[in-house]
């Protein structure tokens, strides 16, 4: 059950913060993933940019991404920047690649190291030249005047960690969840689920695939269970853009293992 997940995280944010303030901090963070979790049904009232232009922008996103080093929070935070601002305003389809862009360099500046951070002049050569530069700024400061300057989000991959670190810490598990969890970028199914939600299901169905044993936590509440379901559905024909992302070493090769 839900309440059961929140007990595990409590456990594992316990190692890291005093007894004190670990009620605050779990509160705060359900607080804030609520608060911050996009509404898909709002994005389908876009009149121009439509589901099916996201798997591009998600690709190039991605790209961007590996190519200035960024962490892997830093995709998550992009993407939820990026849903909630279309959540919250009319995107016409040839600034939708800008939003993405600016919402990558938020995301970097808020959580990324400073030397990593993409330079406007880089992320306008890898839109072709397509914008002034001048609109990457003015774009950043439309997002954060239209979220309020609400950033911080518990990204999935923030609650990935620390679920595989209460579970034993298995590498190759954690790769593969991660692998699932950007493959569920890609589509509409899972813009409005919670990241806890994204974190526990996808590290059950990693674990199935590689042929881990379960772990044993607790019941399943509707939002998981639809999310176990609907996930695999989405398994066989991956980016081949995020395919090629994980078939690296240094992702234990786990696109390969799905295939």
């Amino acid at each position: 059950m839900a309440q059961q997940r929140q007990d595990k995280i409590g456990i594992e944010l316990s190692k890291l913060v005093g007894d004190e303030y670990l009620e605050d901090i779990i509160q705060h963070i359900q607080q804030m993933e609520d608060e911050t979790l996009p509404d898909a049904s709002l994005i389908d009232m876009q009149r121009e940019i439509q589901w099916t232009m996201r798997p591009y922008l998600i690709d190039f996103l991605i790209e961007a991404h590996g190519a200035f080093g960024l962490l892997p929070e830093t995709l998550f935070l992009t993407v939820n920047l990026l849903d909630r601002y279309c959540s919250k305003r009319v995107v016409y389809k040839q600034y939708y690649q800008l939003v993405g862009c600016a919402a990558l360099l938020i995301a970097a500046k808020y959580g990324d190291k400073k030397g990593r951070v993409p330079q406007i002049h880089e992320l306008n050569n890898m839109c072709c030249g397509l914008y002034d530069a001048s609109m990457f700024t003015q774009m950043e400061i439309h997002i954060l005047n239209t979220l309020d300057w609400i950033i911080g989000h518990p990204t999935v991959d923030f609650f990935s960690q620390l679920m595989v670190a209460e579970e034993g810490g298995d590498e190759e598990v954690a790769h593969m969840a991660a692998y699932l969890c950007e493959i569920a970028l890609y589509h509409r199914d899972f813009v409005s689920t919670k990241p806890s939600v994204m974190a526990r299901s996808s590290l059950t169905i990693a674990r199935a695939i590689l042929g881990r044993s379960e772990v044993n936590n607790g019941d399943w509440d509707q939002a998981e269970s639809v999310t176990l379901i609907t996930l695999p559905h989405h398994l066989h024909q991956p980016s081949p853009t995020l395919a090629h992302k994980y078939s690296k070493t240094g992702f234990s090769r786990v696109s390969q293992k799905l295939a």
